[in-house]
């Protein structure tokens, strides 16, 4: 569980722990869309994984600005096991289906660590971002939700249109 719901946690370490849960979603994404066999999707997950690099350069801009040099922790054991699950469980079981199912379960884990950075007090600026951050990251989360309910049989060009990937600028 992350640091983020203990009680009087500062804003540098809200956006802290976000940081640390972004850089796992960029390379979660990443990973997923190297594996994934629809070619709309894989361009899709490597969008959003390029977003997430954004996302995590806004932040560290945002704690640079409040006099926070040294931002990223070392990797939790527990981070380090979950990529290493998602990379074994994708490598050896199903297809697209199962990569979706890992990238759904990474991103409800990413909107949690948001959520919990939300209830923390911040600073106008930071709450800004992160909340039109998170907004984003629901948005993915439904169409990753959408797709990976999709029965995987059947004509694959009526599918909806990948959404464009868009910055969030500030």
């Amino acid at each position: 569980m992350s640091q983020v719901m203990r009680e009087g946690l500062r804003p540098e370490t809200a956006v802290q722990c976000v940081i640390e849960i972004l850089i796992d979603s960029q390379e979660g994404l990443a990973a997923v869309g190297e594996r994934l066999q629809d070619q709309a999707l894989t361009r899709y997950f490597f969008a959003e994984s390029l977003l997430r690099a954004q996302f995590i350069d806004q932040l560290e801009t945002v704690l640079r600005q409040r006099g926070m040099r040294r931002f990223r922790e070392n990797d939790s054991a527990a981070a380090a096991l979950q990529r290493t699950w998602a990379r074994i469980k994708s490598r050896f079981m199903g297809g697209d289906h199962t990569l979706l199912v890992t990238a759904e379960q990474g991103e409800d884990a990413v909107i949690e660590d948001y959520s919990k950075a939300l209830e923390t007090y911040l600073p106008t600026s930071i709450r800004e971002i992160l909340t039109a951050q998170k907004a984003h990251i629901e948005l993915v989360h439904a169409f990753v939700k959408t797709e990976r309910d999709r029965p995987e049989a059947g004509d694959r060009t009526a599918r909806s249109k990948v959404p464009a990937s868009g910055g969030i600028s500030h």
